[in-house]
Protein backbone atom coordinates (compact mmCIF):
# COMPACT_ATOMS: atom_id res chain seq x y z
CA UNK A 1 0.00 0.00 0.00
CA UNK A 2 2.51 2.28 -0.92
CA UNK A 3 1.12 6.07 -1.67
CA UNK A 4 1.75 9.78 -1.14
CA UNK A 5 0.26 12.67 0.43
CA UNK A 6 -1.49 14.14 -2.45
CA UNK A 7 -4.23 17.11 -3.20
CA UNK A 8 -7.44 15.71 -2.87
CA UNK A 9 -9.75 12.61 -3.89
CA UNK A 10 -10.64 11.78 -7.24
CA UNK A 11 -12.70 14.03 -8.25
CA UNK A 12 -15.90 12.74 -10.63
CA UNK A 13 -15.52 9.47 -10.17
CA UNK A 14 -19.22 8.50 -9.05
CA UNK A 15 -22.83 9.43 -10.02
CA UNK A 16 -25.96 9.42 -8.91
CA UNK A 17 -26.47 5.77 -9.05
CA UNK A 18 -23.36 5.19 -6.66
CA UNK A 19 -23.77 7.54 -3.94
CA UNK A 20 -27.84 6.65 -3.89
CA UNK A 21 -26.58 3.27 -3.50
CA UNK A 22 -24.09 3.92 -1.04
CA UNK A 23 -26.88 5.12 1.22
CA UNK A 24 -28.86 2.15 0.75
CA UNK A 25 -26.63 -0.24 1.57
CA UNK A 26 -25.17 1.60 4.61
CA UNK A 27 -28.86 1.07 5.56
CA UNK A 28 -28.80 -2.89 5.40
CA UNK A 29 -31.91 -3.44 3.86
CA UNK A 30 -32.15 -6.19 4.04
CA UNK A 31 -30.72 -7.30 7.61
CA UNK A 32 -33.07 -4.52 8.69
CA UNK A 33 -35.96 -6.26 7.32
CA UNK A 34 -35.01 -9.64 8.74
CA UNK A 35 -33.76 -8.52 12.18
CA UNK A 36 -33.65 -5.06 13.35
CA UNK A 37 -37.67 -4.19 11.84
CA UNK A 38 -39.04 -7.03 14.03
CA UNK A 39 -37.69 -5.98 17.28
CA UNK A 40 -40.56 -3.66 17.33
CA UNK A 41 -43.08 -6.18 16.88
CA UNK A 42 -42.89 -6.94 20.87
CA UNK A 43 -44.46 -3.96 20.95
CA UNK A 44 -46.43 -2.75 18.06
CA UNK A 45 -47.80 -6.30 17.32
CA UNK A 46 -49.67 -6.07 13.45
CA UNK A 47 -49.94 -2.33 14.00
CA UNK A 48 -46.06 -2.82 13.06
CA UNK A 49 -46.82 -1.55 9.78
CA UNK A 50 -47.75 2.00 11.21
CA UNK A 51 -44.65 2.49 13.47
CA UNK A 52 -42.51 1.35 10.14
CA UNK A 53 -44.34 4.68 8.48
CA UNK A 54 -44.15 6.50 11.20
CA UNK A 55 -40.43 6.05 11.46
CA UNK A 56 -40.20 6.83 7.87
CA UNK A 57 -41.48 10.46 8.41
CA UNK A 58 -39.47 10.72 11.21
CA UNK A 59 -36.20 9.55 8.94
CA UNK A 60 -36.88 12.15 6.50
CA UNK A 61 -36.97 15.11 8.95
CA UNK A 62 -33.36 14.64 9.58
CA UNK A 63 -32.85 13.17 5.92
CA UNK A 64 -34.21 16.44 4.59
CA UNK A 65 -31.72 18.09 7.06
CA UNK A 66 -28.51 16.16 6.14
CA UNK A 67 -29.94 16.65 2.40
CA UNK A 68 -29.98 20.78 2.50
CA UNK A 69 -26.59 20.72 4.01
CA UNK A 70 -25.21 18.41 1.71
CA UNK A 71 -26.24 20.63 -0.91
CA UNK A 72 -24.35 23.36 0.80
CA UNK A 73 -21.03 21.78 2.01
CA UNK A 74 -20.01 18.85 -0.03
CA UNK A 75 -17.06 17.62 1.81
CA UNK A 76 -15.51 14.40 2.73
CA UNK A 77 -16.05 15.63 6.37
CA UNK A 78 -20.37 15.25 5.95
CA UNK A 79 -21.30 15.64 9.32
CA UNK A 80 -18.78 17.77 10.79
CA UNK A 81 -17.97 20.08 8.21
CA UNK A 82 -22.00 20.20 9.05
CA UNK A 83 -21.68 20.99 12.68
CA UNK A 84 -18.35 23.02 12.70
CA UNK A 85 -20.46 25.50 10.22
CA UNK A 86 -23.65 25.57 11.91
CA UNK A 87 -22.59 25.23 15.61
CA UNK A 88 -19.00 25.63 15.80
CA UNK A 89 -15.55 24.06 14.71
CA UNK A 90 -14.71 22.14 18.41
CA UNK A 91 -18.46 20.67 17.71
CA UNK A 92 -17.55 19.61 13.65
CA UNK A 93 -14.30 18.06 15.36
CA UNK A 94 -16.49 15.75 17.98
CA UNK A 95 -18.74 15.30 15.61
CA UNK A 96 -16.16 13.66 13.45
CA UNK A 97 -14.39 12.03 16.24
CA UNK A 98 -17.05 9.99 17.48
CA UNK A 99 -18.88 9.45 13.80
CA UNK A 100 -15.15 8.02 12.22
CA UNK A 101 -15.02 5.65 15.67
CA UNK A 102 -18.74 3.95 14.96
CA UNK A 103 -18.54 4.38 11.63
CA UNK A 104 -14.63 1.89 11.70
CA UNK A 105 -17.01 -0.40 14.12
CA UNK A 106 -19.93 -0.86 11.64
CA UNK A 107 -17.47 -3.36 9.44
CA UNK A 108 -16.81 -5.63 12.50
CA UNK A 109 -20.27 -5.57 13.43
CA UNK A 110 -21.27 -7.07 10.04
CA UNK A 111 -18.40 -9.54 9.74
CA UNK A 112 -19.82 -10.91 13.07
CA UNK A 113 -23.50 -11.06 11.66
CA UNK A 114 -22.00 -12.80 8.02
CA UNK A 115 -20.29 -14.97 10.26
CA UNK A 116 -22.55 -16.45 13.05
CA UNK A 117 -25.62 -15.86 10.60
CA UNK A 118 -23.73 -18.37 8.05
CA UNK A 119 -22.70 -20.87 10.98
CA UNK A 120 -25.97 -21.32 12.41
CA UNK A 121 -27.26 -21.60 8.84
CA UNK A 122 -25.16 -24.15 7.53
CA UNK A 123 -25.68 -26.17 10.45
CA UNK A 124 -28.85 -26.21 10.23
CA UNK A 125 -28.78 -27.79 7.04
CA UNK A 126 -25.69 -30.12 7.77
CA UNK A 127 -25.38 -30.80 11.44
CA UNK A 128 -21.74 -32.02 10.63
CA UNK A 129 -20.87 -28.47 10.44
CA UNK A 130 -20.03 -26.47 13.90
CA UNK A 131 -22.36 -24.11 14.49
CA UNK A 132 -19.40 -21.69 16.42
CA UNK A 133 -17.46 -22.12 13.39
CA UNK A 134 -18.54 -18.56 12.38
CA UNK A 135 -14.77 -16.94 12.03
CA UNK A 136 -13.44 -17.98 8.84
CA UNK A 137 -16.62 -16.28 7.18
CA UNK A 138 -15.70 -13.48 8.81
CA UNK A 139 -12.56 -13.29 7.29
CA UNK A 140 -13.42 -13.89 4.17
CA UNK A 141 -15.79 -10.73 4.04
CA UNK A 142 -13.36 -8.92 5.97
CA UNK A 143 -10.93 -9.20 2.80
CA UNK A 144 -13.93 -8.61 0.23
CA UNK A 145 -13.97 -5.41 1.36
CA UNK A 146 -10.08 -4.45 2.02
CA UNK A 147 -9.91 -5.27 -1.16
CA UNK A 148 -12.70 -3.17 -2.74
CA UNK A 149 -11.60 -0.05 -0.34
CA UNK A 150 -8.04 -0.40 -1.53
CA UNK A 151 -9.16 -0.04 -5.11
CA UNK A 152 -10.86 2.99 -4.81
CA UNK A 153 -14.11 4.33 -4.86
CA UNK A 154 -15.73 3.49 -8.01
CA UNK A 155 -14.94 0.13 -7.54
CA UNK A 156 -16.17 -0.12 -4.09
CA UNK A 157 -18.94 1.76 -4.92
CA UNK A 158 -20.15 -0.28 -8.08
CA UNK A 159 -19.65 -3.30 -6.27
CA UNK A 160 -21.89 -1.62 -3.31
CA UNK A 161 -24.31 -1.20 -6.18
CA UNK A 162 -24.67 -4.65 -7.03
CA UNK A 163 -25.42 -5.59 -4.25
CA UNK A 164 -27.65 -3.22 -3.02
CA UNK A 165 -30.16 -4.02 -5.88
CA UNK A 166 -29.83 -8.09 -5.19
CA UNK A 167 -30.70 -7.40 -1.64
CA UNK A 168 -33.87 -4.81 -2.37
CA UNK A 169 -34.86 -6.81 -5.33
CA UNK A 170 -35.43 -10.24 -3.36
CA UNK A 171 -37.53 -8.94 -0.36
CA UNK A 172 -39.66 -6.59 -2.51
CA UNK A 173 -40.13 -9.89 -4.80
CA UNK A 174 -41.08 -12.21 -1.97
CA UNK A 175 -43.48 -9.41 -0.27
CA UNK A 176 -45.08 -8.72 -3.36
CA UNK A 177 -45.80 -12.97 -3.50
CA UNK A 178 -46.77 -12.51 0.35
CA UNK A 179 -49.21 -10.16 0.01
CA UNK A 180 -50.96 -12.13 -3.73
CA UNK A 181 -50.69 -15.59 -1.25
CA UNK A 182 -52.51 -12.95 2.08
CA UNK A 183 -55.22 -12.94 -0.64
CA UNK A 184 -58.52 -11.93 1.21
CA UNK A 185 -56.86 -11.47 4.57
CA UNK A 186 -55.59 -8.30 3.17
CA UNK A 187 -56.31 -5.54 5.52
CA UNK A 188 -55.43 -2.12 5.56
CA UNK A 189 -56.22 -2.03 9.28
CA UNK A 190 -53.03 -2.75 10.09
CA UNK A 191 -52.00 0.72 9.47
CA UNK A 192 -54.63 1.44 12.12
CA UNK A 193 -53.68 0.61 16.76
CA UNK A 194 -55.85 -2.43 16.56
CA UNK A 195 -53.64 -5.45 16.65
CA UNK A 196 -50.60 -4.01 19.01
CA UNK A 197 -49.43 -6.09 21.32
CA UNK A 198 -50.63 -6.97 24.82
CA UNK A 199 -49.82 -4.92 27.30
CA UNK A 200 -49.15 -2.50 25.30
CA UNK A 201 -52.58 -1.08 23.44
CA UNK A 202 -53.00 1.76 21.16
CA UNK A 203 -51.03 4.30 20.16
CA UNK A 204 -48.71 3.89 23.14
CA UNK A 205 -47.85 0.35 20.93
CA UNK A 206 -47.23 1.96 18.50
CA UNK A 207 -44.78 4.38 18.85
CA UNK A 208 -42.69 1.83 21.30
CA UNK A 209 -42.13 -0.09 17.76
CA UNK A 210 -41.25 3.04 15.82
CA UNK A 211 -38.70 3.70 18.10
CA UNK A 212 -36.95 0.47 17.95
CA UNK A 213 -38.28 0.47 13.85
CA UNK A 214 -36.25 4.43 13.58
CA UNK A 215 -32.92 2.36 14.09
CA UNK A 216 -33.30 0.46 10.96
CA UNK A 217 -33.38 4.00 9.05
CA UNK A 218 -29.86 4.36 10.44
CA UNK A 219 -27.23 4.93 7.37
CA UNK A 220 -29.53 7.28 4.86
CA UNK A 221 -26.47 10.00 5.01
CA UNK A 222 -23.47 7.77 4.10
CA UNK A 223 -23.76 8.71 0.64
CA UNK A 224 -22.48 12.26 1.93
CA UNK A 225 -18.83 11.11 2.69
CA UNK A 226 -18.29 10.61 -1.17
CA UNK A 227 -18.99 14.33 -2.21
CA UNK A 228 -15.52 15.30 -2.96
CA UNK A 229 -15.95 12.09 -5.37
CA UNK A 230 -19.13 12.62 -7.00
CA UNK A 231 -20.25 14.44 -10.25
CA UNK A 232 -22.29 17.25 -9.53
CA UNK A 233 -22.20 16.78 -5.68
CA UNK A 234 -24.57 19.54 -4.79
CA UNK A 235 -26.99 18.21 -6.55
CA UNK A 236 -26.47 14.51 -6.24
CA UNK A 237 -25.72 14.71 -2.55
CA UNK A 238 -29.09 16.07 -2.14
CA UNK A 239 -31.28 13.48 -3.80
CA UNK A 240 -29.08 10.24 -2.69
CA UNK A 241 -29.79 11.40 0.98
CA UNK A 242 -33.33 11.93 0.56
CA UNK A 243 -33.81 9.36 -2.17
CA UNK A 244 -32.22 6.50 0.08
CA UNK A 245 -34.54 7.42 3.13
CA UNK A 246 -37.76 7.63 1.04
CA UNK A 247 -37.29 4.59 -1.17
CA UNK A 248 -35.77 2.16 1.43
CA UNK A 249 -39.08 3.62 3.67
CA UNK A 250 -41.04 2.64 1.41
CA UNK A 251 -39.54 -0.74 0.87
CA UNK A 252 -39.91 -1.45 4.57
CA UNK A 253 -43.62 -0.03 5.02
CA UNK A 254 -43.96 -2.68 2.05
CA UNK A 255 -42.38 -5.67 3.40
CA UNK A 256 -43.29 -5.23 6.76
CA UNK A 257 -47.14 -5.13 5.30
CA UNK A 258 -46.34 -7.83 3.27
CA UNK A 259 -45.12 -10.17 6.04
CA UNK A 260 -47.86 -8.85 8.89
CA UNK A 261 -51.17 -9.62 6.86
CA UNK A 262 -49.65 -12.99 5.22
CA UNK A 263 -48.37 -14.40 8.91
CA UNK A 264 -51.68 -12.70 10.67
CA UNK A 265 -51.74 -9.83 12.09
CA UNK A 266 -53.22 -10.80 15.68
CA UNK A 267 -50.00 -13.15 16.30
CA UNK A 268 -47.49 -10.79 14.83
CA UNK A 269 -46.40 -9.94 18.53
CA UNK A 270 -44.54 -13.17 18.38
CA UNK A 271 -42.74 -12.54 15.21
CA UNK A 272 -38.96 -12.45 15.36
CA UNK A 273 -35.72 -12.08 13.76
CA UNK A 274 -35.17 -15.91 13.86
CA UNK A 275 -36.65 -19.60 14.61
CA UNK A 276 -40.11 -20.54 12.69
CA UNK A 277 -41.61 -17.13 13.32
CA UNK A 278 -39.65 -14.67 11.06
CA UNK A 279 -38.94 -13.86 7.57
CA UNK A 280 -36.59 -16.72 7.32
CA UNK A 281 -38.81 -19.34 9.23
CA UNK A 282 -41.56 -18.11 7.22
CA UNK A 283 -39.45 -18.79 3.68
CA UNK A 284 -38.48 -22.16 4.78
CA UNK A 285 -42.26 -23.41 5.96
CA UNK A 286 -43.82 -21.94 3.46
CA UNK A 287 -41.78 -21.32 0.02
CA UNK A 288 -39.68 -24.24 -0.61
CA UNK A 289 -35.86 -23.28 -1.74
CA UNK A 290 -36.72 -19.20 -1.49
CA UNK A 291 -35.51 -19.26 1.70
CA UNK A 292 -31.97 -19.90 0.16
CA UNK A 293 -32.33 -16.14 -1.80
CA UNK A 294 -33.69 -15.00 1.63
CA UNK A 295 -30.67 -15.97 3.27
CA UNK A 296 -28.13 -15.07 0.58
CA UNK A 297 -30.13 -11.48 0.78
CA UNK A 298 -29.23 -11.21 4.38
CA UNK A 299 -25.29 -12.27 3.78
CA UNK A 300 -25.20 -10.54 0.87
CA UNK A 301 -26.67 -6.93 3.59
CA UNK A 302 -24.09 -7.65 5.92
CA UNK A 303 -21.30 -7.54 3.17
CA UNK A 304 -22.89 -4.38 1.11
CA UNK A 305 -23.34 -2.04 4.60
CA UNK A 306 -19.91 -3.17 5.60
CA UNK A 307 -18.16 -1.66 2.54
CA UNK A 308 -20.50 1.55 2.68
CA UNK A 309 -19.52 2.10 6.16
CA UNK A 310 -15.59 1.38 5.53
CA UNK A 311 -16.06 3.94 3.03
CA UNK A 312 -17.57 6.34 5.42
CA UNK A 313 -14.88 5.64 7.92
CA UNK A 314 -12.05 6.19 5.46
CA UNK A 315 -13.23 8.98 3.86
CA UNK A 316 -14.03 11.03 7.12
CA UNK A 317 -10.91 9.61 8.65
CA UNK A 318 -9.15 11.20 5.33
CA UNK A 319 -10.91 14.60 5.57
CA UNK A 320 -9.78 14.52 9.54
CA UNK A 321 -6.08 14.01 8.92
CA UNK A 322 -6.37 16.65 5.53
CA UNK A 323 -6.59 19.49 8.27
CA UNK A 324 -4.46 17.25 10.87
CA UNK A 325 -6.47 17.36 14.06
CA UNK A 326 -5.61 13.30 13.12
CA UNK A 327 -2.59 11.94 12.28
CA UNK A 328 -1.47 13.13 8.69
CA UNK A 329 -0.97 9.50 7.32
CA UNK A 330 -4.33 9.10 7.14
CA UNK A 331 -4.40 11.79 3.89
CA UNK A 332 -2.15 9.43 2.42
CA UNK A 333 -3.70 8.33 -1.15
CA UNK A 334 -3.04 5.69 -3.59
CA UNK A 335 -1.31 6.95 -6.23
CA UNK A 336 -3.24 5.40 -9.50
CA UNK A 337 -6.71 4.36 -7.69
CA UNK A 338 -7.19 7.71 -5.30
CA UNK A 339 -8.18 5.47 -2.37
CA UNK A 340 -7.11 6.32 1.36
CA UNK A 341 -4.80 3.96 1.79
CA UNK A 342 -3.75 4.23 5.03
CA UNK A 343 -7.32 4.29 6.35
CA UNK A 344 -8.25 1.29 4.51
CA UNK A 345 -5.57 -0.50 6.07
CA UNK A 346 -6.45 0.53 9.68
CA UNK A 347 -10.08 0.00 9.18
CA UNK A 348 -8.93 -3.55 8.10
CA UNK A 349 -7.11 -3.71 10.79
CA UNK A 350 -9.85 -2.48 13.57
CA UNK A 351 -12.30 -4.57 12.07
CA UNK A 352 -10.27 -7.95 12.76
CA UNK A 353 -9.26 -6.91 16.19
CA UNK A 354 -12.70 -5.69 17.10
CA UNK A 355 -14.33 -8.89 15.66
CA UNK A 356 -12.23 -11.72 16.60
CA UNK A 357 -11.30 -10.09 20.02
CA UNK A 358 -14.98 -9.40 21.12
CA UNK A 359 -16.27 -12.33 19.03
CA UNK A 360 -13.89 -14.63 20.85
CA UNK A 361 -14.03 -13.51 24.14
CA UNK A 362 -17.79 -13.64 24.70
CA UNK A 363 -19.38 -15.14 21.71
CA UNK A 364 -20.16 -13.60 18.33
CA UNK A 365 -23.72 -12.22 18.89
CA UNK A 366 -23.11 -10.94 22.46
CA UNK A 367 -20.45 -9.06 20.60
CA UNK A 368 -22.30 -7.96 18.02
CA UNK A 369 -24.94 -6.40 20.63
CA UNK A 370 -22.44 -4.55 22.14
CA UNK A 371 -21.12 -3.04 18.99
CA UNK A 372 -24.55 -2.36 18.05
CA UNK A 373 -25.24 -0.45 20.94
CA UNK A 374 -22.22 2.02 20.65
CA UNK A 375 -22.67 1.91 17.09
CA UNK A 376 -26.29 3.18 17.71
CA UNK A 377 -25.55 5.42 20.40
CA UNK A 378 -23.27 7.34 18.90
CA UNK A 379 -24.96 7.94 15.56
CA UNK A 380 -28.43 9.02 17.15
CA UNK A 381 -26.67 11.74 19.29
CA UNK A 382 -24.92 12.44 15.66
CA UNK A 383 -28.37 12.93 14.20
CA UNK A 384 -29.75 15.08 16.92
CA UNK A 385 -26.61 17.70 16.45
CA UNK A 386 -26.72 17.26 12.51
CA UNK A 387 -30.53 18.61 12.83
CA UNK A 388 -29.08 21.37 14.91
CA UNK A 389 -26.57 22.38 12.56
CA UNK A 390 -29.27 22.65 10.05
CA UNK A 391 -30.78 25.39 11.65
CA UNK A 392 -27.87 27.43 12.63
CA UNK A 393 -26.30 27.49 9.50
CA UNK A 394 -29.14 28.64 7.72
CA UNK A 395 -29.72 31.17 10.58
CA UNK A 396 -26.27 32.27 10.96
CA UNK A 397 -24.59 32.38 8.09
CA UNK A 398 -27.53 31.53 4.58
CA UNK A 399 -30.06 33.75 5.85
CA UNK A 400 -30.85 34.59 2.05
CA UNK A 401 -31.92 30.71 1.69
CA UNK A 402 -33.81 30.41 5.21
CA UNK A 403 -37.02 28.46 4.62
CA UNK A 404 -38.90 28.13 8.10
CA UNK A 405 -40.58 24.63 8.44
CA UNK A 406 -37.49 23.02 6.06
CA UNK A 407 -34.72 24.63 8.07
CA UNK A 408 -36.54 25.58 11.58
CA UNK A 409 -40.12 22.87 11.63
CA UNK A 410 -37.86 19.72 10.54
CA UNK A 411 -34.87 19.92 12.26
CA UNK A 412 -37.13 20.75 15.21
CA UNK A 413 -39.10 17.18 14.67
CA UNK A 414 -36.24 15.36 13.92
CA UNK A 415 -34.90 15.65 17.53
CA UNK A 416 -37.87 14.59 18.77
CA UNK A 417 -37.99 11.48 16.72
CA UNK A 418 -34.51 10.79 17.42
CA UNK A 419 -33.92 11.72 21.60
CA UNK A 420 -36.56 8.80 22.09
CA UNK A 421 -34.72 6.62 19.85
CA UNK A 422 -31.23 7.76 21.48
CA UNK A 423 -32.73 7.17 25.22
CA UNK A 424 -33.87 3.59 24.11
CA UNK A 425 -30.45 2.71 22.40
CA UNK A 426 -28.63 3.83 25.85
CA UNK A 427 -31.15 1.56 27.50
CA UNK A 428 -31.99 4.45 29.51
CA UNK A 429 -35.25 3.66 31.25
CA UNK A 430 -37.04 7.06 30.71
CA UNK A 431 -40.12 5.20 29.08
CA UNK A 432 -41.71 2.10 30.26
CA UNK A 433 -40.87 0.15 27.05
CA UNK A 434 -37.43 0.68 27.37
CA UNK A 435 -35.04 -2.00 29.43
CA UNK A 436 -31.85 -1.49 30.87
CA UNK A 437 -29.32 -3.04 29.48
CA UNK A 438 -27.20 -6.01 30.84
CA UNK A 439 -23.52 -7.10 31.36
CA UNK A 440 -21.42 -6.91 29.03
CA UNK A 441 -24.41 -4.82 26.42
CA UNK A 442 -24.48 -2.40 29.50
CA UNK A 443 -20.43 -1.69 28.91
CA UNK A 444 -21.60 0.49 25.49
CA UNK A 445 -21.74 3.50 27.74
CA UNK A 446 -18.74 3.76 29.19
CA UNK A 447 -17.10 2.81 25.85
CA UNK A 448 -18.35 5.75 24.15
CA UNK A 449 -17.87 7.65 27.20
CA UNK A 450 -14.08 7.06 27.48
CA UNK A 451 -13.94 7.47 23.92
CA UNK A 452 -15.62 10.86 23.79
CA UNK A 453 -13.29 12.17 26.70
CA UNK A 454 -10.47 11.54 24.88
CA UNK A 455 -12.47 13.46 22.06
CA UNK A 456 -12.24 16.42 24.16
CA UNK A 457 -8.60 15.90 25.49
CA UNK A 458 -7.71 16.04 21.72
CA UNK A 459 -9.49 18.87 21.23
CA UNK A 460 -8.31 21.05 24.87
CA UNK A 461 -4.97 20.07 23.05
CA UNK A 462 -5.29 20.99 19.57
CA UNK A 463 -7.15 24.15 20.49
CA UNK A 464 -4.31 25.55 22.91
CA UNK A 465 -1.34 24.48 20.24
CA UNK A 466 -2.92 24.32 17.13
CA UNK A 467 -6.29 26.06 16.99
CA UNK A 468 -6.25 26.82 13.42
CA UNK A 469 -6.66 23.34 12.51
CA UNK A 470 -9.67 22.89 14.62
CA UNK A 471 -11.11 26.06 12.23
CA UNK A 472 -10.41 24.27 9.26
CA UNK A 473 -13.06 21.58 10.38
CA UNK A 474 -15.65 23.62 8.88
CA UNK A 475 -13.39 24.03 5.56
CA UNK A 476 -15.09 22.72 2.37
CA UNK A 477 -12.37 21.63 0.60
CA UNK A 478 -14.19 21.44 -2.94
CA UNK A 479 -15.16 24.69 -3.43
CA UNK A 480 -11.46 25.50 -3.23
CA UNK A 481 -10.17 23.33 -6.21
CA UNK A 482 -12.05 22.31 -9.32
CA UNK A 483 -11.96 19.32 -11.00
CA UNK A 484 -10.55 20.79 -14.29
CA UNK A 485 -7.53 22.83 -11.48
CA UNK A 486 -6.49 18.86 -10.18
CA UNK A 487 -6.50 17.57 -13.69
CA UNK A 488 -3.96 20.69 -14.62
CA UNK A 489 -1.54 20.07 -11.50
CA UNK A 490 -2.02 16.30 -12.35
CA UNK A 491 -3.40 14.88 -9.28
CA UNK A 492 -6.54 13.65 -10.89
CA UNK A 493 -5.76 10.74 -13.05
CA UNK A 494 -8.20 9.15 -15.42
Amino acid sequence: MSGETVPGLRREAIGLREVLFQSITAMAPAAAVAASIPSGAAFAGGSLPLSVLIALVACLFTASCVAELARQLPAAGSVATYAAQGLHPAVGFLVGWGYVFVEALVPPLLLLQLGFTTAGTLHQEWSSYPDDLWWPWSLAGAAVIAVAGYFGVRASARFGTILGVFEVLVFVVFAVWLIIKAGGDNTLSVFGTSHTAEGHDGISGVFAGSVYTVLAFAGFEAAAPLAEETKDPRRTMHRAVLGAALSIGLVYVLTTYAMAVFYGPDRFAGFEASGAASWEGVARASFGLFWVLVFLAVINSTIANANACANVSTRTAFALGRIRVFPQLFARLHPKHRSPVTGVAVQCGVALAAMLGLGFSYDPVTAFLLLATVIVTVVTGVYIVVNLACAGYFLRRRRDLFQPVRHLVFPLLGIVAFVPALLTAAGLPVFDFVSELTAPVSYAGPIVGVWMTAGVVVLIVLLRRHPGRIAETARVHLDETSPTDLRQSGAVQS
